[in-house]
């Protein structure tokens, strides 16, 4: 099977998309002629042209306002957000407009847009450019929450949402766009809310999504050179989420380790991990860990970068801890 990037899925799936339906439209700072910030939109604008590959000034708040509007008057706009942390600006439509409009009307409108860009930390980029806020636009009903781990999910599950008559946050990591893996060659579609069991195992399950997936599949292959057997599950949708896989998996290994970026406090691991004590808790032989970002600002400072930050390590260390060893 061909392998290409993470950014080259994403352009497949918009360029297919917008092949087959005319109503789609992208737009967002630097998409068009500058091919996007990240290149994700890289020959576009030569094939769809200035109408539907849009240019917009640095005013998210403006730009995500027309898009909402443009959704219900009959399009199906794509916003890309040059960085999610720049979605702050913008919140207002995306909570108060594009997340309640359909149940604000009765159901008479439905606001088919999907949001996308890339979330959380990517370096030395200090503080205010480094946050991932999935799990703040997850706990908005009328959202879906989407965040890929390689390039075949980040294709079927952009298609996905492209097709769903819902607003989607869509979240990709500027630390993953060059990243290559095998994406099928023919027309495929990843259903929304659908985990992904990666590795099975019978000793522990691990759960994370997006670019902490790729420590985790390290971690598991660590592990397994001791003799530990590691079940990862993947995710991939953050609303809904598949809590049936993961309940299913903990009933198994009777363990389970939660990994992601964002902050504690509210976090997914903290949902995730009431919902299987409510439903497998019977079933469990340690107390739930959760591995997060730290709770306090990013600093610019690599060292505390990485203090901050989860790592294969402290996967490695909290799995231990759960088994006991």
């Amino acid at each position: 099977m061909r392998q290409i990037q993470y950014r080259e899925a994403l352009n497949e799936a918009m360029c297919e998309e917008m092949r087959k339906d005319d109503s789609i439209v992208l737009m967002g700072e630097e998409v068009a002629e500058y091919d996007g910030a990240y290149k994700v939109s890289k020959g576009m604008l030569a094939e769809f042209g200035p109408k539907r590959i849009i240019d917009t000034p640095i005013a998210e708040n403006g730009f995500t306002g027309i898009a909402v509007g443009a959704a219900m008057n009959g399009l199906r706009p794509i916003v890309e957000y040059m960085t999610w942390n720049f979605s702050l600006v913008a919140i207002d439509q995306i909570i108060n407009n594009a997340a309640k409009m359909r149940n604000m009307s009765g159901g008479q409108l439905n606001i088919p847009i999907v949001f996308r860009g890339g979330t959380g930390s990517a370096g030395q980029l200090g503080a205010t450019h480094s946050q991932d806020f999935s799990n703040w636009y997850a706990n908005c009903p009328g959202l879906k929450v989407i965040q890929p781990s390689n390039p075949k999910d980040a294709k079927g599950l952009l298609k996905a949402s492209i097709r769903d008559n819902d607003p989607v946050i869509f979240m990709e990591s500027e630390q993953m766009y060059g990243d290559k893996g095998e994406v099928p060659e023919g027309e495929y579609i990843i259903p929304i809310g659908v985990a992904d069991v990666v590795r099975e195992g019978k000793d522990v399950t691990i759960a994370s999504f997006g670019k902490m997936m790729k420590l985790v599949n390290t971690a598991a292959h660590e592990l397994a050179k001791e003799g530990i057997n590691a079940e990862v599950i993947d995710l991939r949708t953050l609303r809904p989420i598949d809590y049936n896989t993961i309940i299913k998996s903990v009933k198994k290994t009777n363990r389970m380790v939660f990994v992601e970026e964002s902050w504690p406090l509210g976090c997914f691991a903290s949902e995730v991990t009431y919902k299987v004590q409510n439903e497998a808790f019977d079933y469990l032989d340690a107390p739930i860990i959760r591995i997060t970002g730290a709770d306090v600002p990013m600093s610019f400072s690599p060292p505390l970068i990485e203090a901050y930050l989860p790592n294969v390590d402290k996967i490695i260390k909290a799995v231990k801890q759960v088994m006991y060893k």
